[in-house]
């Protein structure tokens, strides 16, 4: 795959990136919101056949191309399936001029001092070197900051850039994803700490590296902006995080440089009980809003 249009796409970009990448715990939900009920599969592998349904609806919506959605990221048992007889990350890039990521977290651990760090991943670098050959861009990994812990922040952002640091050295683009509860008290001080510790990681990186960094919409806007001017910052992206997608728009045009990385937002409003046209102008309209909002800040 043509890495430096994909890397001048992801750093340039008018655009913002969809997140499709529910994985086994939010997958349940996911469908039961897209109107697709528990009764209505009887196996995971029944389960996962219809998430695959519905992104490949998505992804084959006429409205999902390169000129708003410049990236999407992706499960990993998706990345083994095929839309229209193509793998779907080629399918994304080659059909759709969309660049593709995958998630590569195993979930989270229990809450410790104020975080949850990411389980341990042994089978990552085989993970890795499949994403390579699948013609994956980058990858994606979350943990998630439930209080103002200085010691816990600065523990998920090390791992973060630990295993980040792994995912370079394949050639992959990380998406570091240390995620701000968004109904925490102390929350702008989380966010304050995070700025901190993210900028110290960033600085010690070589300066032929770059990373993304996917956030919380802030409470205080702009606050981010060191990191979307820093030279190892590839992109900011944001997550959605529990907002409605009209909040989570509000917000993000508030952030000069950051951008989208939608997942519950983007697909507010879908139905598997809907024709292709209705599906497909519900699906163009909620494009269409988020890109504005990706593009206002």
């Amino acid at each position: 795959m043509p890495k430096s249009s994909q890397t001048q796409q992801m750093q340039s970009g008018a655009g913002f990136i969809a997140a499709l990448d529910q994985s086994g715990g939010s997958t349940p939900k996911a469908l039961k919101l897209y109107g697709v009920s528990e009764d209505a599969y009887g196996s995971d592998a029944q389960m996962y056949d219809l998430i695959h349904a519905m992104r490949a609806r998505i992804a084959t919506a006429p409205a999902f191309t390169g000129e708003k959605i410049i990236g999407a990221i992706l499960f990993e048992m998706t990345m083994g399936r095929e839309i229209n007889g193509k793998s779907t990350a080629r399918f994304l890039w080659e059909e759709r001029g969309v660049v593709p990521f995958l998630k590569i977290d195993k979930g989270l651990a229990d809450e410790a001092d104020g975080v949850r760090l990411m389980k341990p991943n042994d089978g990552l670098d085989a993970t890795l070197e499949r994403a390579v050959n699948a013609g994956i861009f980058g990858t994606k990994m979350r943990s998630v900051i439930d209080a103002a812990s200085p010691s816990g922040i600065a523990a998920i952002v090390a791992q973060q850039f630990e295993v980040g640091k792994q995912i370079l050295s394949h050639g992959l683009v990380p998406i570091i994803e240390p995620e701000v509860t968004i109904s925490i008290d102390d929350k702008a001080e989380a966010e304050e700490i995070l700025l901190a510790e993210l900028t110290k990681q960033l600085d010690a990186l070589p300066t032929d590296q770059q990373v993304m960094l996917k956030l919380t919409l802030p409470a205080k806007a702009n606050i981010y902006q060191p990191l979307v001017d820093h030279p190892r910052v590839m992109r900011v992206v944001a997550l959605s995080g529990g907002y409605s997608r009209d909040q989570a728009n509000e917000k993000l045009a508030l952030n000069a440089g950051i951008i989208a990385s939608f997942s519950r937002a983007l697909t507010e409003g879908l139905s598997a009980d809907q024709d292709d046209a209705v599906f497909n102008a519900t699906l163009s309209d909620t494009i269409d809003s988020i890109c504005a909002a990706s593009r206002a800040g």
